[in-house]
């Protein structure tokens, strides 16, 4: 039963706001001032001694980008999925885990799907800030977990200093 226990790292992806974005919502970049808050929190987190054994990020630019970053920091192999771009469940975060052996995984996508992921798995009602990350210690065989903690880009800036 030991290994039915999952440590999993929701990283929601930084700013992406363009107030003159012209292009498909979609396709927004991370701003320079997301790209300087995700770097923040992925250094925050190598330094928490957080060591992903994949990571798996949406597609789309922000979060990829985002995720781009955490390898950087992380040291994780990275993979895409369709999946984690829009209306993200509990149903395919099952079908995502499935077959790996793996303990711990760091999902990078999107609000509100992340939090309403939580709250199922946990009971818990959050928020994901942009750049934020929850930690959630699941267990496989019955799909529910504990929210170990939720840290917004400030808590990490700050405890970075």
């Amino acid at each position: 039963m030991g290994d039915a226990k999952l440590d999993l790292f929701f990283f929601r992806h930084g700013l992406a706001d363009w107030p003159n974005w012209r292009g498909d919502d979609d396709d927004r970049p991370l701003t320079d001032e997301g790209k300087k808050e995700t770097h923040e929190v992925a250094t925050f987190l190598a330094k928490l001694g957080v060591k992903p054994q994949k990571i798996i990020t949406s597609p789309l630019p922000r979060a990829s980008q985002t995720a781009d970053i955490a390898v950087e920091q992380l040291h994780a192999p990275l993979k895409t999925s369709e999946c984690l771009a829009k209306g993200f469940s509990v149903r395919e975060l099952k079908e995502l885990l499935s077959g790996d052996k793996i303990d711990i995984v760091m999902l990078v996508g999107h609000e509100p799907d992340f939090s309403r992921v939580i709250k199922k798995l946990t009971g818990g009602d959050v928020k994901l800030k942009k750049s934020g990350v929850a930690r959630v210690r699941l267990d496989r065989d019955k799909m529910k977990g504990q929210l170990l903690w939720l840290f917004s880009p400030a808590i990490c800036k700050k405890a970075l200093k």
